[in-house]
């Protein structure tokens, strides 16, 4: 543990450290590995994701964020290890199994259906849907009530994302943060117990990052989990729980926000082993050359050509 970790906290069960137990873990990951060649893009000895909580799992890029989403909801498989949501195994369990026990996802490019409406996009995320069945379809009161259902909750949503004047438009029409809202809502038509984003407000403007941070803690209000991947540190600090640091395919460091913030693991993981900065700040002095440096190099070198020639 780190000279700047804490002791305890209500969440853990024991000393707060990486792989730590926690009091009501939701997810909980066993040797977690995956490699593509000679790159152990995930090495996760343990891990465990609290319950109810709204939790960050950061490192710099190529720590393996992504790809340890991607094993844990089914998108990829692993080389070796296993983990449970709720008590129940999900290791190498098809995506959609994994989002019908209750575990959705959105992913960092959006995947909306651009030749579908606002609307048909949310009618997709719902579950037991009986007209989708062959020999049900063919008798409208069997799934007529569902239907009318999942549309009120689809219109719903899209009221509260304020997405509702954009229901009847194709979903390609929108701007990218109207997608990131739309991934969000349609995450939940199925009312999942765990909601997993990756990089939520990557290329949103700064008007509807704020409205993706209520949505976020909106989703805890309600009793969901988060577990969301995010590099904006400012962001990480103010909504998160609980966050997890990951660096070269491992858990580095976890802890509270303004405990990790300051862990130094945590800050050579991000900006070299030699950096004494805060990485709550996320301040890194370049050393660039002033204009007038930058012509006077360019100067010479244009005279050196001239000198070869």
């Amino acid at each position: 543990m780190s000279d700047t970790a804490v002791a305890s906290h209500p969440l853990v069960d024991g000393a707060v450290g990486p792989g730590c137990k926690k009091v009501d873990p939701i997810v909980v990951a066993d040797g977690v590995t995956r490699q593509f060649g000679g790159l152990k893009a995930v090495d996760v000895e343990h891990v465990e994701i609290p319950r109810g909580q709204i939790t960050a799992l950061i490192g710099p890029n190529g720590a393996g964020k992504t790809t340890f989403f991607n094993l844990l909801t089914g998108f990829d498989k692993p080389n070796t290890g296993s983990w449970s949501f709720e008590g129940r195994s999900l290791a190498r369990v098809p995506a959609f199994k994994v989002a019908r026990a209750g575990m959705v996802r959105t992913f960092q490019l959006t995947k909306s259906l651009g030749r579908l409406t606002v609307l048909q996009n949310m009618l997709l995320g719902a579950t037991k849907q009986g007209g989708e069945n062959f020999f049900t379809a063919i008798v409208k009161p069997l799934w007529a009530k569902r239907e009318d259902e999942i549309t009120k909750r689809a219109e719903d949503l899209l009221t509260r994302f304020k997405l509702d004047a954009k229901k009847d438009d194709y979903a390609a029409s929108l701007s990218g943060g109207q997608r990131k809202l739309l991934e969000m809502a349609r995450a939940l038509m199925s009312e999942p117990t765990l909601v997993m984003l990756d990089e939520p407000m990557a290329g949103v403007n700064p008007a509807l990052t704020q409205s993706l941070l209520g949505h976020i803690r909106g989703l805890k209000e309600e009793g969901m989990s988060v577990l969301f991947v995010e590099h904006d540190m400012h962001m990480v600090r103010h909504i998160s729980d609980w966050v997890i640091v990951m660096a070269e395919g491992r858990i580095v460091a976890e802890g509270p926000p303004e405990t990790v913030m300051t862990d130094q693991a945590v800050i050579d993981a991000y900006l070299g082993a030699h950096h004494d900065e805060d990485l709550g700040e996320m301040e890194v002095e370049l050393d660039l050359p002033t204009v007038e440096e930058a012509e006077a190099a360019a100067e010479k070198k244009h005279e050196q050509q001239e000198g070869n020639h």
